[in-house]
């Protein structure tokens, strides 16, 4: 038999395993090697490849690669717990983004102590290097050998008839699963139990509650040590904490999943809205307002009634059914609607900050990541077929262009047709293809990620790195054929005759609220010169100064810098550490000789002590920050 081995052709005998391979590979891809894909299909090392083809060699550098250690690493956790709590029922084991969890059914929550325990256990279940092995039964001999795991019992009686019942067997422990897995427990070279939490079985508040572990799995302990070293990072840049330090915003026990702005936090958003503004109009975009209740019928002719309705607030006026708005898009299109296009009209680009509530479980609000209410920077496009490429090209740079400013990285997922979705075939192809052949038109790199667009239509999702590597989905580019055929949208074509526009939907910042919820920890509340709600803190050293002082207010306040003076008779070094801790980027000391010389000494957050200017030159080069954006 013939594969094509990491690209390079190799010939093997039939039932040859992914490790009989690895023998033939140079030691390092053998050592690092940890999973295996054939055509696409992932498999075990020590499972024989079950037909010609490309066989690629996947490490922990490779997605697949982490997720099948940290699939293992959490059997071990698994193992782990039985051995020490035998009577502890087994739930489901996945792994996840950055680790993986396993749910288990005790009396008793589990403690730090006992998280300890298991953490040593697992090492010891590493250390023996214990082999994985997959194994496969019957239905009813699988129900048999399961039968005193009632979670794993209802498994597989969810399972279609012809399922392959599949299970890995490590050492004394064997657990229910479709693998693939590492060839042994030794292959993780480094781990960490993060935390516990309790968990409904299948995510339902209807059925028991369950005790989750949290850990994470790495092949080196510096990468694991980083890794540690990174979450604390990220407690200090809790933009929940950092909200409140900073009077910025908040969320109260009296609106759960409603935030509360205060007046600095106003600034920022206020600031972020103006930008929005500015570079929309430079792309040709008009502004545009929508009502936040609109009636049922509007939502059933949009398919949000049908899709999307367990998500939605819904109220009675009138004895009619309404719904308060998940989304700005029916009525962007009822904007368009309002009169007849001709195609020398098009591009219609329109835009709205709306505020949209969506209902959220209690158990998935974090801070301003997800809330219940929060203002989209929507978009609408109506267009031609013709039009679809330059207009998603155009719609791409302006969404390059805003993530530079901010300093973000970001990669890019070309999300296709969902299970869940409406429209025809053609449709869907249709746009798949215009959005697939803009980004190539592009030159942008990509990764398709199946099934995962909205029900209406395909979209281009864009995943922000921050300052400390984490990655965030803001903003997407859908395309949509199927809203202007729902609502009968048309415009006049050259021939005379009526046709049908196409129409783009897209956010940039995705929803104010979040962005500033991210912009809050990728910057760890040190906002830039020109998005800081204040921008500079004039502080006397002695009352003689005062006049001063306020001198220097008015010409910055003059010149359109936020500015605020500490006057109070405190000592000048605790001004400063408060200035500090408020993260204010320009400090400005006051005494008697700088009152005399009509000077200001100038500290500069991060930067320390940059010597006196006069009020001109301070003003001109806060200014021509603000002016370039500069981070």
């Amino acid at each position: 038999m013939k594969w094509m081995v990491n690209g390079q052709e190799m010939e093997l005998e039939r039932g040859a395993t992914a490790l009989d391979v690895l023998e033939k590979l140079p030691k390092e891809v053998k050592k690092e090697a940890l999973v295996a894909k054939i055509n696409g299909n992932l498999i075990s090392l020590m499972e024989p490849i079950p037909e010609e083809g490309n066989l690629e060699i996947l490490t922990f550098a490779d997605a697949d690669g982490r997720w099948t250690l940290r699939h293992t690493a959490s059997h071990v956790l698994a193992q782990a717990v039985k051995n020490l709590k035998p009577e502890a029922k087994l739930a489901i084991g996945p792994a996840i983004e950055n680790g993986f969890y396993y749910d288990f059914d005790v009396e008793e929550p589990f403690t730090p102590e006992f998280l300890k325990a298991v953490e040593k256990e697992m090492s010891k279940i590493i250390k023996k290097n214990s082999k994985l092995e997959r194994f496969e039964l019957p239905r009813a001999e699988a129900l048999e050998f399961v039968k005193d795991e009632p979670y794993k019992v209802e498994l597989i009686n969810d399972l279609p008839e012809d399922s392959i019942i599949s299970f890995y067997k490590q050492e004394g422990f064997t657990d229910l699963c479709a693998g693939p897995h590492l060839p042994s427990t030794g292959k993780i070279k480094a781990f960490k139990l993060m935390s516990t939490a309790g968990a409904y079985w299948r995510g339902s508040e209807k059925n028991k509650m369950l005790q989750r572990i949290y850990g994470t799995a790495f092949t080196s302990r510096e990468e694991l040590d980083a890794y540690v070293q990174r979450l604390e990072e990220a407690k200090k840049r809790d933009h929940r904490k950092l909200g409140r330090q900073l009077d910025l915003f908040d969320i109260f026990d009296e609106g759960p999943g409603f935030p509360f702005f205060f007046p600095k936090g106003m600034v920022l958003r206020n600031l972020l809205e103006e930008y929005w503004r500015e570079i929309h109009r430079k792309a040709g975009y008009e502004e545009i307002k929508t009502p936040m209740i609109l009636s049922r019928t509007l939502w059933e002719r949009s398919g949000h009634w049908d899709h999307y309705q367990n998500n939605m607030y819904t109220t009675k006026i009138d004895d009619m059914d309404f719904a308060i708005k998940p989304m700005n898009c029916p009525g962007g299109i009822l904007v368009y609607k309002r009169r007849m296009w001709s195609y020398r009209d098009l591009p219609i680009r329109s835009g709205e900050l709306g505020l949209v509530h969506r209902h959220e479980l209690s158990g998935a609000l974090h801070g301003l990541m997800r809330v219940r209410c929060f203002t989209q920077d929507d978009a609408h496009i109506f267009m031609t077929p013709d039009q679809i490429r330059d207009e998603i090209k155009g719609v791409y740079r302006l969404i390059d262009e805003v993530y530079s400013v901010f300093g973000f990285k970001y990669h890019v997922e070309l999300s296709t047709r969902p299970e869940d979705s409406m429209g025809t075939d053609e449709m869907w192809e249709q746009a798949t293809d215009g959005l697939q052949g803009a980004l190539d038109d592009l030159g942008v790199e990509y990764v398709i990620n199946e099934g995962d667009g909205a029900f209406y239509g395909p979209k281009i999702d864009f995943h922000l790195e921050d300052s400390i590597g984490r990655t965030w989905q803001c903003g997407t580019i859908q395309l949509d054929m199927n809203l202007p055929e729902r609502f009968d949208l048309t415009y006049t074509g050259a021939d005379g005759e009526k046709h049908r526009p196409v129409m783009i939907h897209r956010v940039v910042f995705g929803s104010i609220e979040r962005f500033i919820g991210i912009l809050t920890e990728h910057f760890a509340g040190a906002f830039p010169v020109w998005l800081a709600p204040v921008q500079a803190r004039i502080m006397t050293i002695t009352d003689r100064a005062d006049a001063a002082a306020r001198e220097l207010q008015k010409k910055l306040e003059d010149a359109g810098i936020r500015v605020e003076t500490d006057l109070r008779n405190e000592k000048i070094g605790f001004k400063i550490r408060e200035a500090q801790m408020q993260k204010i980027p320009y400090m400005l000391v006051l005494g008697d000789k700088e009152a005399e010389e009509g000077t200001v000494a100038v500290r500069l957050r991060g930067q320390g002590d940059l010597g006196t200017m006069r009020a001109d030159e301070l003003t001109q080069r806060i200014l021509e920050e603000v002016r370039t954006k500069a981070r």
